[in-house]
């Protein structure tokens, strides 16, 4: 027989053998093997631990956690957490009984509960959708156990949090399919709007930095008290929870001064254990301070904190801000509705992730009730891991001239590589054009006629076949590889899309497609000049 109960009879050290024996030695947090920190953590007034124990063996097979904010700037949120059933006693719907115990005891306290669920191991990600928790994201490289795993984001609201849920978020579109497929999980219809038009913050790079201490800290809440309308940036800590609170949670900021006073602050936490910082809070008092602080903060990362995941949650209103992460290498990973309470309503949340390591999806069990939210997210990383030869090669590129970072990568994912050998055709004369080609290397001859004749050489850096592509027509020529010759392969399906998702990125591509042709034709007309009057030459010097 087992019964579920709170664990403050529990001899944690029975809790510690279940985490033992399910993860060994590769758990990341060695304080939950540790008796001691485990009685702690019963104990705390913001944790609920349960334990499930098997009557008739006398021992305690299973154990789970809710972890609750509480405060005064709590969101009424919970994270259903550390939920492991000892290896000996699994199948027999323990980890079902666990779940049902803890939504009993926290469900009239909470607006909202959260899942990360691991997906190798799925019994997690199973008991929570049988529990009313929906799929709202994917989170890359989240979890350190042997390897890094790959989490699924999951929730259930509770109350009236969908009810003081704001109407109508802004998001970009990048993270529209992402919104839709969220809110129609969670029985909400599809509301947003799609944000074409907003563009990310500006930048400057003339701030000073420098890392939070006590004698900045009353300057900073100063400039805090006066942004509390437009917060764009959400996380569990605060800095209104004071000075010392974040430094026993290990938070730091990173500070920005404009002619030696505070202008804003990047809040963040750092997990040494599993690589992983989280961006909990964006301060500013000038626009320009935005893009500084979330370039200094990745500069840290990857020289100073060796991060391999990076995470903010933006707010879903907040369009610049969420091109703002965007074009810093950031995919929006989950979206969960009513997340986070603002004076007298619930906001949507953009989770937006930053990965650094290759998407490793080999050994993934998705579920059905998770499959299509993950696989939404999956596909965008899919697309940002761009072929290292069209990469290297972007500078070089034409088409390419005048896109930042962020665009470069954008269209970059778009393209394919393909090579042609010697006198190989690229298109010929009368097919349908259906790919703009990017010549990454050697030449390419367009031939016209019948016979074909030159009347153009297109080189590494240029475009191939694009009036046919603008023009939805017939390629007019044959293209044929002169010597070794790679090309990046645009389709016109991902041309449009990209073009209908980025308007901003469009207008750039539409104006070097034109330059470009422009270039071309001048110096085709050069060439066939050359060639008249090389003819005239050859005429009027036979006898």
């Amino acid at each position: 027989m087992i019964k579920v109960r709170l664990a403050r009879d529990t001899d944690a050290s029975a809790i510690a053998e279940i985490f033992r024996a399910t993860y060994g030695a590769a758990y990341p947090y060695p304080q939950f093997y540790d008796p001691y920190e485990l009685k702690r953590l019963i104990f705390a007034d913001d944790t609920i631990v349960i334990v499930a124990e098997d009557l008739g063996a006398g021992r305690v097979v299973g154990t789970a956690s809710v972890l609750e904010e509480k405060g005064a700037y709590t969101d009424l949120g919970g994270e259903f957490g550390r939920l492991a059933v000892h290896p000996e006693a699994r199948h027999r719907g323990i980890g079902r009984r666990l779940m049902e115990a803890r939504l009993k005891l926290v469900k009239d306290r909470l607006h909202i509960g959260i899942v990360e669920a691991r997906i190798v191991q799925p019994a997690s990600a199973k008991i929570a959708a049988a529990h009313g928790f929906t799929a709202v994201g994917y989170l890359p490289g989240k979890l350190l156990l042997d390897q890094r795993e790959n989490l699924v984001l999951l929730v259930r609201h509770f109350g009236d949090a969908l009810q003081l849920r704001r109407n109508h978020p802004r998001v970009i579109p990048e993270a529209y399919r992402l919104a839709s497929a969220s809110l129609e999980g969670c029985g909400l219809p599809c509301d947003a709007i799609v944000d074409e038009g907003s563009a990310s913050y500006p930048y400057r790079d003339d701030f000073a930095l420098e890392e939070l201490t006590t004698e900045g800290y009353a300057a900073l809440l100063r400039i805090q008290r006066g942004r509390l309308k437009r917060r764009e940036v959400f996380g569990p800590i605060r800095l209104h929870y004071g000075y010392f609170k974040l430094t026993a949670t290990d938070s730091h900021y990173l500070l920005a001064r404009d002619r030696g006073d505070i202008v804003g602050a990047i809040g963040y936490t750092h997990d040494e254990r599993e690589g992983i910082v989280i961006v909990f809070e964006l301060i500013a008092l000038q626009d320009q301070v935005i893009r500084y602080l979330i370039t200094e903060l990745l500069r840290k990362c990857e020289e100073e904190l060796g991060a391999v995941y990076v995470e903010v949650d933006v707010s879903a209103y907040a369009p610049r801000m969420q091109r703002t992460f965007l074009e810093f290498g950031f995919l929006p990973v989950g979206y969960v509705p009513s997340l986070v309470f603002h004076r007298v309503e619930r906001l949507d949340v953009l989770k937006m992730g930053r990965f650094y390591l290759p998407l490793d999806t080999r050994h993934e069990i998705l579920i059905p009730a998770v499959r299509s939210v993950c696989e939404l997210v999956i596909s965008s990383f899919r697309r940002r891991e761009v072929e290292p030869r069209v990469r290297a090669a972007v500078d070089r590129i034409a088409l390419f001239e005048g896109l930042n970072n962020e665009q470069r990568e954008r269209v970059a994912g778009s393209c394919v590589t393909r090579r042609y050998g010697p006198d190989e055709l690229v298109f010929q004369q009368g097919t349908d054009a259906s790919e703009l080609h990017l010549v990454i290397a050697g030449e390419v001859e367009v031939c016209f006629g019948d016979p074909p004749l030159p009347i153009a050489c297109v080189r590494a850096g240029e475009c191939l076949g694009e009036v046919s592509v603008l023009s939805e027509s017939a390629h007019s020529a044959d293209a044929i590889a002169r010597g070794e010759v790679e090309t990046a392969v645009i389709t016109l399906g991902a041309l449009r899309s990209l073009i209908r998702q980025r308007p901003d990125v469009g207008v750039v591509l539409y104006r070097n497609l034109a330059l470009g042709l422009g270039e071309k034709l001048q110096r085709s007309d050069v060439e066939l000049a050359k060639k008249r009057d090389l003819a005239r030459e050859t005429a009027w010097s036979v006898p």
